[in-house]
């Protein structure tokens, strides 16, 4: 059984297409039924639902005073039936395309703690812009995973210090720390409608600051603590600049100066870092896929953990040069724009991306090998 947890606060109206969307799939006869628990972060209009959409799947609400943020999903979880095996994170404007995610959690390997699922933006299936930025080979996106109901609660959910934004990459760490991996399922497709309305970018910047930080502290190895977080201020001062939001990202350094020395720091070794910042799944691929004949690589889409990808290059001797490379290689570890980039490649040089889960496919069908 699988039980879906929805955080929500102020937006019914997206709850409630979120919530057809769930009705269509139908029963979940084949991974033994779900439910919907709904976790209402303290609405101004408390969140009202039928017990049970109309093709029978049950809904429960549970409604807070306060609103948690992400850590909601935890006390949803602490809902769920004691039947469920999985527990599918969902935002109140995003679901399952189709009956992908069953099959993905039919097929799920028993070292898989989290199945990462193919994010879509878009108003609807026909209306899809892109793919969902953020995460990497084994951080999911937040929005869109299937976690098994033990690990989730071993490694203690979501830590509800975040609030929003970096969330998802603590609780993949814990995951990998216990032992588990992450994987990505390409038949697990959710659309996410990402509703803009009540976004304070100043906020965003501010906890993503704050937070990308907190997990560079605890997670890093000593020997890439400063230079990690060297980028991650650099990244988040380009988005900052990007969205007009240098107000937020000011306060969140400020925030982050104050806090991150208290943060307990539970480093991972050097292979272990290499897997969570994709490092390790760059290696593998850009090893496999590279023919042999390349001595030079031009970067396209160039996006998050850049440097990664640059580095591997490095390593197999072959330069980086503006244009006119023997090979182009897709210059980000974010499976969706990676995903998104190897799809629109035109004709030219080879198009390489750096993990090997990142494969050209159908919108609406199995990837391709």
């Amino acid at each position: 059984m699988i039980s879906y947890i929805i955080p929500t606060r102020n937006r019914g109206e997206q709850l409630q297409r979120t919530l057809s969307a769930l009705d269509r799939l139908g029963d979940h006869l084949s991974v033994g039924g779900a439910e919907v628990v709904i976790v209402d972060n303290a609405s101004d209009e408390p969140v009202s639902v039928p017990c049970h959409l109309p093709r029978g799947l049950k809904t429960r609400i549970i409604r807070l005073d306060e609103n948690k943020g992400a850590a909601a999903r935890n006390i949803g979880a602490d809902h769920a039936d004691e039947r469920s095996d999985w527990l599918v994170m969902l935002d109140d404007d995003s679901a399952p395309m189709d009956s992908g995610l069953e099959i993905a959690i039919r097929r799920a390997p028993d070292y898989a703690a989290a199945i990462s699922a193919d994010v879509f933006l878009g108003d609807a299936p026909d209306a899809i812009r892109r793919r969902e930025d953020g995460g990497l080979p084994e951080v999911f996106v937040g929005c869109g995973v299937a976690i098994r109901r033990e690990a989730f609660h071993r490694a203690g959910g979501y830590d509800e210090s975040f609030g929003f934004y970096a969330e998802e990459y603590d609780l993949s760490a814990k995951l990998l720390l216990a032992g588990h991996r992450v994987v990505f399922s390409p038949i697990f497709r959710v659309l996410h409608r990402k509703v803009e309305t009540g976004r304070d970018m100043d906020l965003i910047a501010r906890r993503l600051v704050r937070n990308n930080a907190w997990v560079c502290q605890r997670y890093a190895p000593e020997s890439a603590l400063a230079e990690e977080q060297r980028r991650i201020d650099e990244r988040c001062r380009w988005i900052a600049g990007r969205e007009g939001a240098m107000t937020g990202y000011e306060a969140g350094c400020a925030e982050r100066d104050e806090t991150v020395e208290n943060e307990t720091r539970t480093p991972m070794d050097d292979d272990l870092w290499d897997r969570f910042t994709g490092l390790a799944a760059a290696r593998d691929a850009l090893d496999r896929r590279t023919p042999e004949r390349a001595n030079t690589a031009e970067l396209i889409a160039e996006g998050k953990n850049a440097h990664v990808v640059r580095r591997v290059l490095e390593e197999m001797d072959i330069r980086v040069v503006e244009s006119g490379g023997d090979v182009r290689v897709i210059g980000t570890m974010s499976p969706g724009p990676m995903l998104d980039a190897l799809e629109r490649a035109g004709d030219g040089a080879p198009v390489i991306a750096p993990w090997l889960s990142a494969k050209k496919s159908s919108l609406f069908g199995e990837a391709a090998a």
